[in-house]
């Protein structure tokens, strides 16, 4: 049934366009602006704000180099719209890509709307899912300027992940401005209980187009997009703007584990180290940009994470990862993110002080067994959330059980796939040996 109205939603719909995008510099804030359409529904509009107050932008808003970065973060907005009904052509009037660069582009949205197409029961491939043609010309490629401010920029989600970035990059003495899409009070507290400034935080905004929460409504396609992604060129555009030579994420190695066991359908695609060095690869062909895109956590899983940051008291009041409770500033408990926090921190802190973070311990929680089972493995799919692996599960349980060294295989783990630079490498190194050690 699914798939016949996906198919039918392309034969009415047979092309999707990429008009335009623009920036404009207004008071106290950069206005990018991005058209799409659909052929027989209409146009989409969607805008992104970028607070400048107290930055320093230390390279130009008009150059070819900075328009060539917003036309590529539009390549990742149009994937919201795109959706909807899935049209079988995209023609890109503002901007052209080589056969690479748009086999790179089909790469990143097959796989990032590898949940959407599973869970709407769409059956496609990746040669014929979409077909791109450019209508714009190949321009010659302007040489790169940049100036550095010697600086880091790094994402806040408000979670215990990037509390522990924070935590490492601090340790460095490494200058650098936070960065949030969107802010929540959990990103700004976090920022804040690290040390930093409301000034030393770059703030965006982005807006999604309110006809498309229409057309949803009408009957048309919804589902899970690539958010990251929309975090890397957004912030890879912020980090040239300010001269930031590294966009520093927090996403562990757990991340490249599938959401559906023995298939490539995941919920964290965006988060996986594949995309990272796709992303590198790109930002060094396309832009020769001296940027470097990494995940300082790419080496750790998920429950050594945890074990670090239990030690980090000062952001246990602060920390929120719960997407439903995020506007409210709450944590639900009642969702597979809540549980999976909760399962990963309780080996390392008391009932009590797991009870003061959540309300509850949700490990009683009759309402999430469900949940639990599928953290554990023993459904046909891991919750569509970003939560860690099945092992991590198990391993956290085995601990609360009274059998510690099930996890310490686990606790001594060094993903080696990373892309850490080398001046970076030590902050991470000591991580490891502290939660390694067998307490």
């Amino acid at each position: 049934m699914l798939m016949s109205r996906f198919n039918a939603l392309r034969q009415q719909h047979p092309i999707f366009h990429y008009h335009s995008y623009a920036i404009e510099q207004q008071d106290e804030q950069i206005l990018l602006r991005f058209v799409f359409s659909v052929d027989g529904l209409g146009e989409f509009c969607p805008t992104t704000t970028i607070d400048t107050r107290n930055l320093v932008l230390r390279n130009a808003l008009d150059s070819p180099l900075a328009q060539d970065l917003v036309f590529s973060l539009g390549l990742v907005e149009l994937v919201s719209y795109w959706k909807c009904a899935c049209p079988p052509e995209i023609v890109i009037h503002c901007g052209h890509l080589n056969c690479d660069e748009i086999d790179w582009w089909k790469r990143l949205w097959y796989h990032g709307l590898g949940e959407f197409f599973y869970r709407n029961e769409i059956t496609v491939n990746f040669a014929d899912f979409v077909h791109v043609r450019c209508e714009s010309p190949m321009l010659p490629r302007a040489a790169s300027e940049f100036c550095s401010g010697n600086l880091g920029l790094v994402p806040i989600g408000g979670g215990k992940d990037s509390c522990v970035t924070l935590h490492l990059l601090s340790e460095m003495k490494r200058d650098l401005l936070g960065f949030t899409v969107n802010d929540q009070p959990a990103r700004t507290e976090t920022f804040a209980a690290a040390g930093y400034s409301p000034e030393q935080m770059l703030r965006t905004h982005r807006e999604i187009d309110p006809m498309l929460l229409q057309v949803n409504a009408q009957g048309y396609l919804n589902g899970h997009t690539p958010f990251s992604a929309i975090v890397a060129f957004l912030g890879l555009f912020c980090a040239y703007l300010i001269g930031a030579d590294e966009l520093i994420l927090s996403n562990e190695a757990s991340a490249n584990e599938p959401s559906v066991p023995g298939t490539d359908v995941n919920h964290q695609y965006s988060k996986s180290y594949a995309f990272e060095c796709d992303m590198n690869a790109y930002v060094q062909r396309r832009f020769a940009l001296p940027i470097h895109y990494f995940s300082l956590l790419r080496p750790f899983n998920e429950l050594q994470i945890a074990k670090q940051f239990a030690t980090l008291t000062h952001y246990h009041d602060v920390f929120k990862s719960c997407n439903v409770g995020s506007k409210k500033n709450v944590w639900c408990s009642r969702c597979a993110k809540c549980l999976f926090v909760y399962l990963m921190l309780a080996p390392f802190l008391t009932e009590v002080q797991m009870v003061e973070i959540f309300g509850e311990n949700l490990l009683k929680s009759q309402e999430l067994s469900g949940e639990l089972q599928a953290l554990f493995g023993e459904t046909a799919e891991k919750p569509f959330e970003c939560v860690g692996t099945i092992a991590e599960a198990k391993a956290a349980d085995a601990m609360l059980r009274g059998k510690p060294e099930a996890a310490q295989e686990l606790l001594r783990e060094w993903n080696a796939e990373h892309n850490i630079p080398p001046k970076f490498l030590l902050i991470a190194e000591r991580m490891l040996e502290y939660v390694s050690t067998v307490a």
